[in-house]
């Protein structure tokens, strides 16, 4: 499905990390894999550090934590906020929207829309289409868009396959009305029949946590986790991306009359460092344009992958220049979502530790 936007832009970004830092070496002794071969994951696969959010912390209070110092620094004021959309796998509560929480702690107006998206990888992208569309409505003149997912505790520790590279982390992007006509492109895709690919088993309606749900159980690969934890049938996922996303980014790049070349930036969902590799040189693009750094850093935090990639690796620069940005993120749903657009002269696109 394409999507094509005119008078839009991004005004700002801000990624919220964890202030805790684990390193890969910390915890490789959890798996059924010699120091050697740790070591060899860790090169291949871009393991190195990542940010964990500490226990009791929710995905909302790090978008709480954004919002206060946007406001505290004079770069967002709360009347001019006409929409709160919360993108994440890991909301506070199963009632109320998590969108809500965060309205009320901040006694935002009445006349504000608060929409809570189930979405993981990509859920900035699918964020973004949803607020652009947003502000097609005469009311509604600047959305802000808080990305967010706190999945470590989830995830087993023994589960050299999801463990290493699993992040906590937060995004929060201002998406505005703008006079520059230039076109945003966008286009997104989904595959119910590979939901499965990436699921917690246990914890909803259809299967409760129980004592039973939380018993380890050892996979073929030596990985041990309970229907509780995260997993994700990795094979498949990889397959999947270096089918499907090549086409989809030909597509985008053809609608929007852009050569591969001319784009400045590939800011894509980074799984880990080994897929994104394999996917620049199957795209045909230069590594160096699609950075593969955020994992080896701060960990796959789901969607809020591609905003942190654009704070980590372009920061300043965009707030002084305006670049060509192609943007994707792909996975869990089976879903796959891409964006080319002009992106600069922001307000601010920085990192803050919470």
């Amino acid at each position: 499905m394409d999507f094509v936007f005119k008078n839009k832009r991004i005004g700002g970004i801000l990624t919220i990390l964890p202030k805790k830092v684990v390193k890969f070496e910390e915890e490789m002794g959890n798996y059924s894999f010699s120091p050697a071969k740790c070591m060899k994951l860790k090169l291949a696969m871009g393991y190195k550090e990542h940010r964990i959010a500490e226990p009791g912390q929710c995905s909302s209070d790090f978008c709480k934590f954004g919002l206060q110092y946007l406001f505290d620094n004079d770069l967002l004021k709360k009347e001019e906020i006409d929409a709160l959309l919360f993108v994440s796998q890991s909301a506070d509560y199963y009632m109320p929207p998590t969108s809500n929480i965060i309205h009320g702690h901040f006694e935002l107006k009445h006349d504000c829309l608060c929409m809570d998206i189930n979405q993981g990888c990509a859920g900035f992208e699918l964020g973004l289409i949803q607020a652009f569309m947003l502000l097609e409505q005469p009311s509604i003149n600047k959305v802000i868009l808080m990305n967010a997912d706190v999945l470590s505790p989830k995830v087993s520790d023994r589960d050299r396959n999801s463990k290493p590279l699993i992040g906590d982390a937060a995004s929060i992007t201002i998406v505005e009305k703008s006079d520059d006509d230039s076109t945003i492109y966008a286009n997104i895709k989904m595959d119910g029949t590979g939901a499965f690919a990436l699921n917690i088993p246990a914890g909803g309606f259809r299967m409760p946590s129980t004592s039973e749900t939380s018993v380890m159980e050892q996979d073929d690969a030596g990985n041990y986790r309970s229907k509780d934890n995260l997993v994700m049938q990795g094979d498949d996922v990889f397959n999947f991306v270096q089918r499907e996303v090549p086409p989809m980014i030909e597509h985008l790049l053809e609608q929007a009359d852009v050569q591969k070349e001319d784009v400045d930036w590939y800011m894509f969902h980074q799984p880990n460092k080994f897929m994104l590799n394999k996917l620049a040189d199957k795209l045909g693009v230069p590594r160096e344009k699609m950075p593969a750094n955020i994992v080896e850093n701060f960990g796959n935090a789901s969607g809020v992958t591609v905003p942190t990639c654009i704070s980590f690796n372009l920061g300043e620069q965009l707030t002084d220049k305006t670049m060509k940005l192609c943007m994707a993120g792909f996975g869990v749903g089976l879903t796959w979502s891409s964006i080319y657009m002009k992106m600069g002269n922001l307000l601010f696109n920085n990192i803050v530790e919470f």
